[in-house]
């Protein structure tokens, strides 16, 4: 049987806890991070401007809302 209980964790990037799948960080290496800050990270490595990826995240935020 599956135990539906939500560990918590704290994004050692920007201190946020979430209980999703973490990431693994492009920059830190055997790190764990939030998926936002994966997220992040993933649209920095290809040259998204900090803007566009504010605009991106609060997209991803909507839909899941």
């Amino acid at each position: 049987m599956k135990d539906n209980t939500t560990t918590l964790r704290t994004c050692p990037l920007c201190g946020a806890q979430y209980g999703d799948v973490p990431a693994l960080s492009r920059k830190y290496p055997n790190t764990h991070i939030c998926p936002e800050c994966g997220i992040r990270e993933a649209l920095e490595s290809i040259g998204v401007p900090a803007d566009e990826q504010e605009k991106i995240i609060e997209t991803i935020h909507k839909s899941k809302g």
